[in-house]
Formats: C-alpha cells, sequence, structure tokens
C-alpha cells in the first residue's frame, strides 16, 4: 500500500470535550440554573458543556423521544408505514395529563399519532403507539430499556412509555442526549418535532407544540419537552445553523420559563463558541484504482462515512487527509468491499482512518470478454 497526499491541508481547530471546551468557555461564561444539564453537538456527539450530567433525575414527557425513537425504527426497517392504523385503546386512554383524547376503538394513522405524541406530548397517543408496536406497553417498555443498554444509556430505567410519574422511572442529562441524537439520525422526525401548530381529525382537534422554543428560537428543530412535579421542568431542545446542530438538554428547572432560558443560552454559547467542518463526505469520491479482468477496467472509491470536525472559534490547529489505497485490484469485486483508507491527521497525529468502499459489483471477464478487451486494445 502506497500513500497519496489527497486534499490539501486546512487550518482548523480539534475540539473534544476535555481539552478544548474550558478554552471556550472562558470567552463565552454559561450560568445554568438548572440543576442538571448538557449541551452537546449532533455530528461529533462531542460535549460542549456540562452540568451534573450523570445525575438521575425524573424526566417526565422526554420519554417519548424513547417512544418515538422506536416508531421511528420500525418505520425504517419497514415494519411500519406512516399511513398503518392505530386503534386506540381503554389503557391508552386511560392515561391523564397531556392527552389527544384519543377514544377507546378511535381510529388514526401512525403519522397522526406521531404527531400528538411530538407536538402535544399525548399520553395516550404514546401508550397506543406502544401497543399497536408490541402488543402491550408493558412489552414495549422492555424494549425501550433494551435499545437504552445498547445505546450505552447507563442511567435510564423506563417504566412506562411517556413519562408520567412513577417509581423508579428515571435518567439522566447525558442519556437523554444520546437517545435524542439517535433519533435525529431519523430526519423525518423532524417534520413532526418542528410543527408549531396542526391539528388531528380534519382540523377537530388543534394541536399546540409544547416547546416554545420551535416558535422563538432561531434554527430550532425540536426535540421534546417534559414537566411534573416530580420531575420539573425538562426538556431536549435541538437548533440547527449552518451545517451545526446542537443538543441542549435541561433537566428540573423551577419553570418553564427558565427551562426556556436555560436551553437557550447553552445553544447560544454553542452556536457563539463552535464551528464544524465537514472534512470528509461519503457522498465525494476519493479517488480511482485499477481493476485487472474486470468487466469495468477502474472502480471509484468512496469513504464510508461522513467526517465532521469541531473547532473551537479561537484556536488554530492543522489537519490534513492522506489516501491510502492499492495501485490495483483483481476482479471480481463486491459491492461495499473496502479498498484502502482515508487517514486524517490533526497536528501530526492520525485521529481517524475511514475505509474506502467501491460502491457497484465488478464481476471478473470470462474468455469471450477477455477477446473483446483485447482485440478492442489492439486496435486502439
Amino acid at each position: 500500500m502506497k500513500k497519496f497526499i489527497y486534499l490539501l491541508i486546512v487550518t482548523l481547530a480539534l475540539n473534544t470535550c476535555m481539552v478544548y471546551k474550558t478554552a471556550c468557555a472562558e470567552e463565552s461564561p454559561l450560568n445554568v440554573s438548572a440543576p442538571s444539564c448538557i449541551l452537546v453537538d449532533y455530528s461529533t456527539g462531542t460535549v460542549l458543556y456540562e452540568k451534573n450530567p450523570d445525575e438521575r433525575r425524573p424526566l417526565a414527557s422526554v420519554t417519548k423521544i424513547m417512544t418515538m425513537l422506536l416508531a421511528m425504527e420500525e418505520i425504517s426497517d419497514g415494519n411500519m408505514d406512516y399511513d398503518d392504523i392505530v386503534t386506540g385503546s381503554a389503557h391508552a386512554k386511560g392515561y391523564g395529563g397531556s392527552t389527544i383524547f384519543l377514544d377507546e376503538g378511535e381510529q388514526l394513522s401512525v403519522r397522526d399519532i406521531l404527531k400528538g405524541i411530538a407536538v402535544a406530548s399525548g399520553n395516550d397517543a404514546a401508550a397506543a403507539i406502544a401497543e399497536h408496536i408490541c402488543g402491550t406497553e408493558d412489552a414495549f417498555v422492555q424494549r425501550m430499556n433494551k435499545r437504552a443498554a445498547e445505546l450505552g444509556m447507563t442511567n435510564t430505567n423506563f417504566v412506562n412509555s411517556n413519562g408520567l410519574d412513577v417509581e423508579g422511572h428515571y435518567s439522566s442529562a447525558r442519556d437523554i442526549a444520546i437517545m435524542s441524537r439517535e433519533l435525529m439520525k431519523h430526519e423525518d422526525i423532524f417534520q413532526f418535532t418542528g410543527i408549531w401548530m396542526d391539528s388531528l381529525r380534519n382540523g377537530q382537534f388543534t394541536l399546540s407544540n409544547t416547546n416554545k422554543l420551535i416558535r422563538f428560537y432561531d434554527g430550532a428543530t425540536g426535540l421534546k419537552t417534559g414537566s411534573t412535579s416530580k420531575a420539573g421542568f425538562c426538556i431536549s431542545a435541538t437548533a440547527k445553523r449552518g451545517n451545526m446542530h446542537l443538543i441542549a438538554v435541561i433537566m428540573g428547572a423551577e419553570t418553564s420559563k427558565s427551562r426556556n432560558a436555560d436551553a437557550s443560552s447553552m445553544l447560544n454559547y454553542g452556536f457563539a463558541n463552535y464551528e464544524i467542518t465537514e472534512l470528509v463526505s461519503k457522498e465525494k469520491k476519493a479517488g480511482n484504482i485499477t481493476v485487472e479482468k474486470g468487466r469495468a477496467r477502474s472502480a471509484e472509491l468512496y469513504p464510508a462515512e461522513d467526517y465532521y470536525y469541531l473547532k473551537c472559534k479561537n484556536a488554530n490547529t492543522d489537519s490534513s487527509i492522506e489516501l491510502n489505497q492499492p495501485k490495483k485490484i483483481k476482479a471480481p469485486v463486491k459491492k461495499n468491499q473496502s479498498f484502502g483508507s482515508l487517514n486524517v491527521n490533526i497536528d501530526g497525529k492520525n485521529v481517524k482512518n475511514i475505509k474506502l468502499i467501491c460502491r457497484e459489483d465488478i464481476t471478473k471477464l470470462n474468455f469471450k470478454d477477455f477477446f473483446i478487451t483485447l482485440i478492442g486494445d489492439w486496435l486502439s
């Protein structure tokens, strides 16, 4: 394998939550009144600010982020469709608090149920989608906890699908950020969480988003609010400006006003002090490679994943990207087969190696193909 310099050197700044957070914090100090919070960059997962992020606390309707995540995964996996019909049950109807007044036997589409969860924070809607997916809410809650464990949410335990106060139902700011980030991978969710006002039942039931930042904060995209007597006022607030998408989690605020102020302050801090650059895009060709004895004589290589580079605005660091690939390969080639890598270096240190893949199958030449190719080469 021979190394070739592929991309030009760019002057950027490497930020990690441990090394560079203090430098940015000195420029724009934060004063968050809530007892627990965290600010995370979506693209890289880097923590930009935190306060008691691993403290276990009730999370109220922020629970519904996990409920929506499981629903979106069902849709993504092809097990459920937005137009599928959800039938209300006596169990779902029995929930109080925020509801969409779903009657037993009433039928609404998955799309409308998700709208009822994301916008109106319907406890009955959350229970209904849980039963639709798993048969019972208890079975769905088991799946919620299993998914939380898979995501590494070590300070979380779910007891219901909607977040109403019950013993043993808790999470942490860090864990909420983790599941928020996972939900955000399903970009369709923003067509629900970004709604300010809408309606159900042919306009008969008006929906108004419980997340007031959707209307009043520039770039707000979601994600979910929550409040109960035990949890206080909570939110996972997401906002996007340019190519930076941030997640601000607040737990245990005293009022909705202070919750929104804290979230806005954290988001402002993130946008003011950090910026992000996409150094590697999986949609941009990285190079070509010669294919011996293949129906195609060369193959285009693409990065297997994107790579985003988060920097503190007042820092300067050199970065470079190197292309590592063999001179030639032999057919057959399978789709998504890996050949070499892009190596991302920061200040002379390798921080990321990204596989290069061929996006198509390339079959081996048979004798007839080989003969025709040989004649063609000779004639040319």
